[in-house]
């Protein structure tokens, strides 16, 4: 049997290439070369790394090799997705956007009133907010059939962040500024983030944090929508679960029996369309039209019967006409300011997360790729145009776009017919809504929310992952029991120990050989995988870093412990040789290196012979640059775990 004598060349070589010899030291069994990547200039390196940080899509490959004309068609298309679709156009396709964007406006419209209500802010709020921000997303957005306006979690979330220190009834003026400056920074933050491609920070609300957070906030919102629905005047502001139980009955002499028999009675006709129309796609339009339909019947209802001397509360005047400006209502100084940046940012964050996954979500069901990018501009530039036209937070809401996208949408027309409906309203129908009863809005919001309570998921967490379950339910109960800001903090705590959980604590395994082939594979998985004698094969599946390289130390010399103990036990040969498998090592630091260093001299020390497995490229020219792979000799570094094993041992029956 041969032995390869000359298996690697001089580490400190010019030459990026460690020589080996193709030399068969087993039947079947070559040992191939282990190459360090190409050389490459410090600033070639940075600017490798940025393109994968900041531009992992390329969007800038369909400038290539184009004419200066075409660069300039693709830029606007790029800039104004209208410009993709737009010369395109047909009446097909006007037809079945305008049927969409009319079903739409009749969910839209009644939602946007309710929701504005959930924001503490004035109901003719919400329609503005239906008007402008859809106009702007159909010519900067990317998404065909995202149905723009409020949603539930970003108006409770600015509701009781603003709530807590200006109250919305002592001093509506100031409540009314706040609202527009938290939009104007909602909007900043949002589009910052997408022309400086740093979408991966809302990344940091994971899938399992969202699901408890969006189901705590359904929960409160649910339980705060008692006050319209029993007629109570006197209620609290407090947004969790204890106080506004206690309010609930500590009032029970407010409680309207003509206020619960309507409220109730509609609520029972959303849900019950709700259900219609989840059990059968096709009956999409049943749900959409419920929420308008009850407006229309409550208020008829109220205008005959003159309900209102009966304790039945309703909306009012809602002045008519189009959006006033409001950009001098933007207030940049005073001891409020503070306030109204965090609250963008919360609020920017949630209806940034949930229009992106929105979006995605219909865009996949069709084919075609959302730019995530692009979209937080499209958003972030609506909600800034918006904050000076009299609106608030805005973002793509699931309801709206998944009727948008039953309906048949086809471009982002529909929400210029959407908006086309909603400005109708603001000029001519206003007054029609005077008698419209406060108790079917919370209804509708009722009906909208629960929605997002996702049982299925949480179960679905449980069964999977014990760790994303803990997040779900820490955010959730933080949501229900302490309060919505406070929720949302713990969710994005919960995430943020995860990741460093993974980080610091990486996973570590034993591997031993799949009988008759040359595959290895952990120990503890396959009941086929046996241990190969005189050898520890460990596999380190993370990057090591200075948060997790004394870990590692600690963890790889407990299995060199547990191994000898292990050999003691059942009389086995000496352990000769621990061979770490680096194939997941995707990165290392100087503290890695470091780790590297110290662990071959403390094998050394003790007659153990320490062998890297598979290095990734960058690892290689990390441990190569520092002169670490100088200490590990001939035989020091291989390819793959088996032919290190079979190398060594030849190596080891060739002496005497």
């Amino acid at each position: 049997m041969g032995v390869n004598s000359n298996r690697a060349e001089d580490f400190s070589s010019q030459d990026t290439t460690l020589r080996i010899t193709t030399e068969s030291v087993m039947p079947g069994m070559e040992i191939h070369k282990v190459c360090l990547p190409p050389k490459k200039t410090t600033l070639q390196k940075l600017k490798q790394r940025l393109g994968e940080i900041f531009f992992p899509d390329d969007p800038l490959y369909r400038f290539k090799n184009r004419t200066w004309c075409k660069k300039l068609l693709l830029g606007l298309q790029f800039l104004f997705p209208i410009f993709q679709w737009g010369p395109e156009y047909s009446l097909k396709l006007l037809r079945s956007d305008t049927i969409s964007g009319l079903t739409i406006a009749s969910l839209a419209i009644p939602q946007g009133i309710s929701y504005a209500k959930l924001a503490n802010l004035p109901p003719i709020v919400g329609l503005y907010s239906s008007f402008v921000p859809p106009l702007i997303y159909s010519i900067l957005g990317s998404s065909r059939h995202l149905g723009v306006g409020p949603v539930s979690i970003a108006s409770l979330v600015m509701g009781s962040m603003l709530s807590e220190t200006v109250s919305p009834h002592d001093e509506p003026i100031l409540y009314l500024k706040l609202a527009f400056t938290a939009t104007f920074f909602a909007g900043l933050f949002q589009a910052s983030l997408g022309f400086l491609r740093l979408g991966f920070v809302i990344d940091f609300l994971s899938k399992a944090t969202l699901v408890g957070f969006m189901a705590g906030a359904a929960v409160i919102v649910s339980l705060q929508q008692l006050k319209g629905l029993l007629g109570i005047v006197h209620f609290t502001t407090k947004m969790q679960f204890i106080p506004v139980i206690s309010s609930v009955f500590k009032h029970r002499n407010e409680w309207s029996w003509q206020t619960i028999v309507v409220g109730f009675s509609f609520l029972v006709f959303l849900l019950t369309s709700r259900h219609i129309s989840m059990k059968r796609p096709k009956l999409f339009w049943v749900s959409a039209a419920a929420p308008l339909t009850s407006v229309i019947l409550s208020t008829l209802l109220v205008f005959c019967l003159k309900l209102k001397s009966h304790k039945i509360s309703v909306i009012g005047y809602l002045p008519k006409g189009l959006n006033p400006p409001s950009a001098n209502m933007l207030s940049f100084s005073g001891p409020d300011l503070a306030l109204a940046i965090k609250t963008g940012i919360v609020t920017g964050i949630l209806s940034l997360t949930e229009g992106i996954a929105v979006g995605r979500t219909f865009a996949a069901l069709k084919n075609y790729q959302v730019d995530g990018n692009k979209e937080m501009m499209a958003i972030g530039l609506m909600n800034m145009a918006g904050s000076c036209s009299s609106c608030y937070v805005t973002t793509g809401s699931f309801s709206r776009s998944a009727v948008n996208y039953n309906a048949g949408a086809q471009t982002a027309v529909s929400n210029i017919i959407m908006s086309t409906a909603v400005l109708v309203t603001l000029l001519f129908l206003m007054p029609l809504f005077y008698y419209t009863p406060n108790v079917i809005l919370g209804a509708i919001i009722i009906t909208a929310v629960i929605g997002l309570i996702d049982y299925q998921a949480a179960y679905r967490l449980w069964k999977v992952d014990k760790l994303d379950f803990l997040a779900c339910a820490c955010s959730f109960f933080g949501v229900l029991f302490i309060s919505v800001p406070l929720g949302l903090g713990i969710a994005v705590v919960v995430s943020v120990f995860k990741i460093l959980l993974h980080v610091t604590r990486p996973n570590t395994l034993i591997m031993g050989n799949i009988r008759g082939t040359n595959t290895y594979q952990c120990l503890g998985r396959y009941k086929e995988a046996s241990r190969v004698p005189s050898f520890l094969i460990l596999a380190i599946e993370s990057p090591i870093y200075f948060a997790n390289s004394t870990y590692l130390q600690e963890r790889i010399l407990r299995w060199i412990r547990e191994e000898e103990d292990w050999i003691k036990a059942n009389n086995e040969g000496a352990l000769k040789c621990v061979i770490l498998d680096m194939t997941a090592v995707t990165a290392i630091d100087t503290s890695g290196i470091d780790l590297v260093r110290e662990l071959r001299k403390m094998l050394e020390k003790r007659s153990f012979q320490l062998v890297l497995a598979n290095p990734v490229g960058s690892v290689m020219e990390k441990l190569h640059q520092s002169k670490t792979l100088d200490s590990f000799g001939l035989n020091g570094i291989y390819l793959t775990v088996g032919e290190a094993v079979a190398d060594i041992s030849a190596l080891w029956k060739s002496q005497p």
